[in-house]
């Protein structure tokens, strides 16, 4: 089927951008950043000579040349720039929202902007490119397939200590942003209050001096106070460890399963759930079964295999 021609007026096309390599930049993204009316962005000077690099056209805000318009768009001004940026898009212009590198919207006020535009009922379409938390996730080679973005911490060293409490026992991989002078307190708040878990911390994706450095918050620590870091780095740590099993006696055990057994499950079934309920070895518990005062069903060959 057909697509549509892009940038279409009055969207608000959010557009990820190179996070270190120029090459990352998607033909999809380069037509749309070349065909809006105005691209709104945290910094009007760096996202001016990255467009430049890009060999696409901008302009500092305020500049009567060839569009696309860039319009600064950042923490400080987002309240009276977001009206100013809805009422663009419903005069029918397409407007491109950016960030300094990667996919506008995380850990940054595009996602007030889109929130707002939402509600406005304007369209919103995103244009995918390069995220330094996925890029980091999936070198990392920590689990993957759940994780929890938490994205900056408080820079205050209470408030943010206070959150590591609170994800203690979060078993997920956790992803964070952190900026280079505050990563060594970060580093040691992680190895007090959440131990010395699996952790590598990315800086420099894609360009040609990547670092990941690891595999732990002990080592990762200990080569940073010795090398300073540089750029703004992601944490993707390993997530808290489960649960030990309760602490049943073989007597709990041992009527757990007789009454298992009772309901009508096999010695091997009946070992298998409470297993699987209790966190004890099934292998221990169909021998506990077996144990004088197990009283277990008669039922012939039956195993733990």
């Amino acid at each position: 089927m057909p697509q549509s021609p892009e940038p279409a007026a009055g969207v608000l096309y959010l557009v990820g951008t190179p996070i270190g390599n120029l090459g990352d930049l998607s033909p999809r993204a380069r037509q749309v950043l070349a065909g809006v009316q105005r691209i709104a962005c945290e910094d009007t000077r760096h996202s001016g000579l990255l467009l430049h690099q890009l060999g696409l056209r901008g302009q500092e805000e305020g500049e009567q040349e060839r569009r696309p318009r860039l319009t600064s768009f950042h923490q400080h001004n987002q309240t009276s720039r977001i009206p100013e940026l809805l009422a663009a898009l419903a005069a029918g212009e397409a407007v491109a929202l950016i960030s300094d590198a990667g996919l506008p919207g995380i850990s940054d006020p595009g996602e007030e902007l889109v929130a707002a535009a939402r509600a406005a009922g304007l369209p919103v379409i995103c244009v995918p490119g390069p995220s330094a938390f996925s890029t980091a996730l999936v070198s990392s080679g920590l689990p993957c397939g759940r994780f929890c973005f938490e994205g900056f911490l408080a820079a205050k060293a209470s408030a943010r200590r206070a959150r590591l409490q609170e994800l203690a026992t979060e078993e997920r991989t956790l992803v964070l942003y952190e900026a280079p002078h505050r990563l060594l307190e970060l580093l040691e708040d992680l190895l007090e209050l959440l131990g010395d878990r699996p952790l590598q911390v990315a800086r420099e994706l894609t360009k040609r001096h990547e670092e990941q450095v690891g595999p732990s918050v002990a080592a990762a620590l200990e080569h940073f106070r010795h090398t300073p870091p540089q750029g703004e780095c992601t944490l993707v740590l390993g997530g808290a460890p489960p649960p030990a099993p309760p602490p049943w006696d073989d007597d709990q055990l041992r009527s757990a399963l007789q009454a298992l057994v009772a309901s009508g499950l096999s010695n091997k079934d009946a070992a298998r759930q409470l297993a699987e309920q209790s966190g004890h070895s099934r292998r221990a518990l169909y021998a506990l079964l077996h144990q004088p005062g197990g009283t277990p069903q008669a039922e012939g060959a039956d195993s733990p295999h």
